[in-house]
C-alpha cells in the first residue's frame, strides 16, 4: 500500500503500540516516553484510527481527543527531527478499521502488540470495565452470560472480541509486512521487563542501551460499588449539575495535583479493594473456551503457548 497523496500537514507516528488492553501497554508507553530519542504525546489512547469502536465501550471519552487529522498531527508537533515518534492506543488491535487506516497514511509504520493469556486477560479486563463504569455487573460469570445475550441482540461483544488474537494480527498482516510487526507476550514482559523494552527500542530504531526505570501502572482492583464509583467519577470530572458545581468549588480552593491525590485516596479507601482470588472453576471454563485460540496463536507465532499458559493441563 502506498501513502495517501492528501497527506496531513504535519508529522505522523513512526510506530504504534496497538494493544492489547491490560497487558502492559500503559507501562511500556510510560517507559518509552522517558527515552531521549523517543517522543510520545502526553495524551495516551488517542483512539484516532479506531473509528469503528464506540467510545462508551472504553468508558467516558476524555476531552481533547483528536477528531481531525490536523488535530491528530498537532499532538506530535513538539517532537524533534531526530526523535522517533509514537503513540499508544490499545484499541487498535481490536478495531477492524485501524490497521487499514494507519497504513493509508503510514504504510511504513512499525506496529507493537502485547498479548496475554486469554482467561486472565478477560478477568482483568472485566475489573477494569467495572472500574471505569462501562460494566455494571460485578460478577464475572454473570457478565459473561450477559455477553451471550448481547450476541443474540446483534450488538458487539465486549469480552470475547478482545481475545481473537490471530484474527487481529492477520488484519495487520494484510497491510504491513511481517517484519514491521512486533508481537510480545505479556509473560515475557513481566519476567524480563528490561530485556523486553530493549527489544522494543531496537525494533523502533533507537538506542537500546539507554537505561529506563521499570514502571508499574494500571494495577487491577476490585470495585466495591459500581454505582458509587460512577458518582465519584462524575463529580471529579464535573459532569452533571452537582458534579459541575462541586468541581468548580474544589477548583477554586485546591490545586490540580491536590485534587488528583484526593480523588485517588477516595477511590482506594472507599471504592476499590484488593481483587478476590479468581474463581478457579470459571477460569478453567474460560481456558477450555479459549483453547482453540491459544493453539492457533502458538502456531501463528511458532511458539509453544499451550505449555507456557498451562493449556496442556486442562484435563488434569
Amino acid at each position: 500500500m502506498t501513502a495517501r497523496t492528501d497527506g496531513p500537514p504535519g508529522r505522523l507516528p513512526d510506530f504504534f503500540i496497538a494493544g492489547q488492553h491490560k497487558s502492559g501497554t500503559t507501562a511500556l508507553y510510560e517507559m518509552l516516553r522517558r527515552h531521549p530519542q523517543v517522543y510520545m504525546p502526553e495524551l495516551k489512547e488517542t483512539k484516532f484510527f479506531a473509528s469503528d469502536l464506540p467510545s462508551r465501550m472504553e468508558g467516558d471519552t476524555p476531552a481533547g481527543l483528536p477528531t481531525t487529522i490536523e488535530e491528530y498531527v498537532a499532538l506530535f508537533a513538539p517532537a524533534r527531527a531526530d526523535q522517533s515518534v509514537g503513540e499508544a492506543s490499545p484499541q487498535y488491535l481490536r478495531s477492524e478499521r485501524a490497521a487499514g487506516a494507519i497504513a493509508s497514511y503510514r504504510p511504513d509504520a512499525l506496529i507493537v502488540g502485547i498479548l496475554r493469556e486469554p482467561a486472565s486477560f478477560v478477568r482483568s479486563l472485566h475489573m477494569q470495565m467495572v472500574q471505569s463504569g462501562v460494566e455494571s455487573e460485578l460478577d464475572l460469570r454473570k457478565a459473561l452470560e450477559n455477553e451471550a445475550v448481547t450476541r443474540a441482540g446483534g450488538e458487539r461483544l465486549r469480552y470475547s472480541d478482545h481475545v481473537r488474537y490471530v484474527e487481529q494480527l492477520r488484519r495487520y498482516e494484510r497491510f504491513f509486512p511481517r517484519e514491521q510487526l512486533l508481537v510480545l507476550i505479556y509473560d515475557d514482559y513481566r519476567a524480563d521487563n528490561a530485556g523486553t523494552v530493549r527489544e522494543v527500542l531496537d525494533f523502533i530504531g533507537v538506542d537500546a542501551d539507554v537505561p529506563l526505570e521499570a514502571v508499574e501502572t494500571n494495577r487491577s482492583v476490585r470495585t466495591r460499588n459500581a454505582r458509587m464509583s460512577r458518582v465519584v467519577d462524575s463529580v471529579a470530572a464535573g459532569r452533571g449539575s452537582v458534579g459541575g458545581a462541586v468541581n468548580r468549588a474544589i477548583k477554586a480552593v485546591a490545586p490540580r495535583s491536590l485534587r488528583r491525590r484526593a480523588l485517588r485516596t477516595t477511590h482506594e479507601r472507599l471504592l476499590y479493594a484488593t481483587p478476590e482470588a479468581p474463581d478457579e472453576e470459571l477460569m478453567l471454563e474460560l481456558r477450555r473456551r479459549y483453547e482453540p485460540e491459544v493453539h492457533a496463536l502458538g502456531e501463528y507465532l511458532d511458539r509453544d503457548l499451550v505449555t507456557l499458559w498451562g493449556y496442556d493441563r486442562l484435563d488434569g
